[in-house]
């Protein structure tokens, strides 16, 4: 009996030291797309955790289903036997998985309030404002803060430079969209009549897709943008030739809106 539970806590040892690796083993077609901000690695580790637990939870449960059927099945002559169950097995397979969604709940908590609350102070600030069907953004002029005269709007173009964090400031004017940023691990809703922040950085230049996961009307498909991180100094160029050119006025952006910005403009920004 010793040795049982010896083994028994010798197995459940190995696989607690082993989570963190099988967390990052997992076959091709469950990839994730490439992580490009500083806290993408966080949210796989934490994500694929999750899943290898909620995984051999599965595979044990449904194995002792298949088991059950088959030991207790209808056999000719034989009786049924009433069982009120066993109190030590009920109490172990309801503290075991309270412990698990505690641990998993206080690993999130941490990393939301990473992401979701505490926004860095020193992080470029840019203003995104979602219709149907388009990302409309404006980034700060030369006076450096957003609301004046100066503000510099784009249409579907997010750029930033890498090695800096953005912060961004998400508006709708209509419906629910959703800012979502699969390569930098953000998803966040823009709700009417809501201001809501998020935060992101890039690890290297690169061009990405900006979707909306929100369904917002009939032309949802339609709602793509381009998010591209500059080399500091190509930012700089690229927000002066922006500034040069005159900030689209309202009523050209929102005409615009149904039209999704080719990839050819998108490569010569």
């Amino acid at each position: 009996m010793i040795s049982r539970k010896r083994s028994r806590t010798g197995w459940l040892g190995l696989l607690g030291a082993l989570a963190p690796a099988l967390a990052g083993a997992l076959p091709i077609w469950m990839k994730l797309p490439e992580g490009v901000s500083s806290y993408s690695a966080d949210i796989d580790w934490l994500f694929r955790l999750i899943l290898w637990i909620t995984g051999i939870i599965f595979v044990i449960v449904e194995a002792l289903l298949v088991y059950f059927v088959i030991r207790y099945r209808h056999r000719e002559g034989r009786r049924a036997h009433y069982t009120h169950g066993n109190n030590r097995v009920e109490v172990i397979w309801t503290i075991v998985p309270a412990v698990i969604c505690v641990v998993l709940a206080l690993l999130s908590r941490r990393l939301w309030a990473d992401i979701k609350q505490r926004m860095p102070e020193d992080a470029m600030q840019v203003e995104v404002t979602a219709e149907q069907f388009a990302w409309n953004i404006r980034y700060a002029g030369p006076d450096g803060k957003l609301g004046t005269a100066d503000d510099i709007l784009t249409l579907n173009q997010l750029h930033f430079p890498v090695g800096k964090k953005v912060v961004v400031t998400l508006h709708s004017k209509d419906v629910i969209h959703s800012f979502f940023l699969p390569e930098f691990r953000v998803k966040q809703d823009a709700v009417p009549g809501m201001t809501t922040k998020v935060w992101f950085d890039a690890a290297h230049v690169g061009n990405w897709e900006i979707s909306c996961a929100e369904l917002c009307g009939l032309g949802h498909y339609r709602m793509k943008g381009f998010l591209t991180a500059d080399a500091p100094e190509d930012f700089e160029k690229w927000l002066a030739e922006q500034a040069a050119s005159g900030a689209p006025a309202p009523a050209a952006a929102a005409a615009a809106a149904p039209a999704a910005v080719p990839v050819e403009a998108k490569k010569g920004s």
